[in-house]
């Protein structure tokens, strides 16, 4: 089938460009000046909208009231449709640190579930293999030890697992990574408390990448009057590593977004939501929320809080919101969509066929205005939300 998208200014990274996208089935076919249209073809006229890659979300517990980690593969599907109404066409379902058990359980609901819902490009595990003094709004009781008998048991349920989040510093840490590395798994530091020279050491073990910078892991400390560095300024500093960070406006202040870019650059940063059940959808200030990890949380100035309001517990975001967010620190809207789009797609290699607008690569792509509102998502070719009206 042949679609047509007409009148769209194009976003590449390296420019904006009027242009006609060609679509044959699953994949962009072409990107034209100028086109003569078939009889019988399908055309979406964007009118004037801006066209980018479909969001990337590595990093995604839940969504439009529904959650990974009630293991329900039909609600992991309607999370994932909750989120392509705010652009995100590629999804990596992302677990709670919980017993081994439940954990596969998760992950079995997500295999399911992307037979069903292609966006759905693996699964993200956010433990349980962290440190529990950088728990956040993680349940200390499920924190395991890296041992050879949890990670294989977890390694073995299904080859889809394409990310986890690890600190370097616990018990197996680094050993996990090198069985990470072997088993073409992203492994992340997550919920660290590792200094400079212990990341430097989980680098070279293949650790590439950090989980939500700023947000459950170590920073500067004094220790008898020197300071001693830690992930956060790792993450900053070595080239090595790529950055997750939650831009929902809440979690970083706009200071610390420019700093990260500033020293990393959008080509290291992928946006993520690390969005809970409520994130793409609406929710009423006030509201009491209790995790499936068993933690309570209250929704409050568009964030979720844990209930002492010492630590923040995840977002209520959704890609429009983290391109959105970017931009209006300053950021151009070309470099925001490599951050939300190009960028996590490489990091979990899928890079030869998401995240561009380029012949070869998947029909995946976004339209929005420019208050960056999502009027129509497209996954494979398939609409999967949209305000437009299609011409046949």
């Amino acid at each position: 089938m042949l679609t047509f998208i007409k009148n769209a200014t194009l976003l590449t990274p390296l420019c904006r460009r009027s242009g006609v996208i060609v679509i044959q089935d699953r994949q962009i076919e072409a990107i034209e000046d100028h086109v003569e249209i078939p009889d019988g073809a399908t055309v979406i006229d964007a009118q004037g909208l801006y066209a980018a890659p479909g969001f990337v979300d590595l990093h995604v517990h839940g969504g439009g009231g529904y959650g990974v980690m009630d293991c329900n593969s039909q609600e992991i599907i309607r999370m994932c449709q909750a989120h392509a109404q705010h652009g995100v066409t590629s999804i990596l379902p992302t677990t709670l640190a919980s017993p081994i058990s439940h954990l596969q359980r998760a992950i079995e609901a997500v295999r399911q579930a992307k037979e069903e819902y292609p966006g759905i490009l693996g699964i993200h595990l956010e433990g349980p293999f962290l440190s529990p003094s950088q728990k956040g709004a993680q349940n200390e009781d499920s924190i395991l030890p890296a041992t050879q008998e949890n990670v294989r048991a977890l390694l073995d349920t299904w080859d889809g697992i394409r990310m986890m989040g690890a600190a370097p510093e616990a018990v197996g840490g680094l050993a996990l990574a090198d069985t990470l590395r072997e088993a073409g798994i992203v492994p992340s530091i997550a919920h660290s408390d590792a200094d400079y020279d212990t990341v430097v050491k989980a680098i070279e073990h293949g650790y590439t990448d950090v989980t939500h910078i700023y947000s459950s892991c170590s920073s500067v400390i004094r220790k008898n009057g020197y300071r001693v560095p830690g992930v956060v300024e790792a993450g900053l500093l070595q080239d090595e590593l790529t950055v997750q960070i939650i831009a929902d406006g809440r979690h970083l202040p706009t200071a610390l977004l420019r700093l990260i870019v500033k020293c990393k650059g959008p080509d290291k940063i992928s946006l993520i939501s690390d969005g809970l059940e409520y994130s793409a959808s609406q929710i009423q200030e006030g509201t009491v929320y209790r995790q499936a990890n068993g933690v309570e949380t209250i929704y409050e100035d568009q964030v979720m809080k844990l209930l002492d309001r010492q630590a923040f517990a995840g977002s209520t975001a959704s890609g429009d919101r983290l391109v959105r967010t970017m931009v209006e620190v300053g950021v151009s809207l070309q470099d925001a969509i490599t951050m939300a789009s190009t960028t996590p797609a490489r990091v979990i290699g899928e890079d030869r066929r998401k995240g561009r607008l380029a012949p070869g690569y998947d029909a995946d792509l976004v339209l929005f205005d420019g208050f960056i509102s999502i009027k129509l998502t497209m996954g494979l070719g398939q609409i999967l939300y949209s305000e437009l009206g299609a011409e046949a």
